[in-house]
């Protein structure tokens, strides 16, 4: 279970897929201080930055399930709503 989990992370399989990601309209990473994902959140950042691959990333106050129906309602859908477009109308 646990290498199937490090064979599906991010960081594993980011070099394969590089042309891929150049192709979304946005990447966010947001992780706690707390977190104990923030330092693979971070390395994952610091890659997608190497590749000159645009994101957002940004280190919230917490674990990593802490305050999840603010961030959901005041950081994950302003972003979707700001980063998506439908029917090929984009802003």
């Amino acid at each position: 279970m646990l290498a199937k989990w490090a064979a599906n992370a991010p960081l594993a399989f980011l070099d394969q897929y590089v042309g891929n990601l150049r192709r979304y309209r946005a990447i966010a990473i947001d992780v706690g201080d707390q977190d104990r994902l923030r330092a693979d959140a971070q390395k994952l950042h610091d890659a997608l930055d190497r590749y000159g691959i645009a994101n957002a990333f940004e280190v919230y106050a917490g674990t990593h399930t802490s305050k999840v129906a603010d961030r959901f309602q005041n950081h994950v859908m302003p972003f979707f709503s700001q980063s998506l477009c439908a029917k090929g109308v984009c802003p």
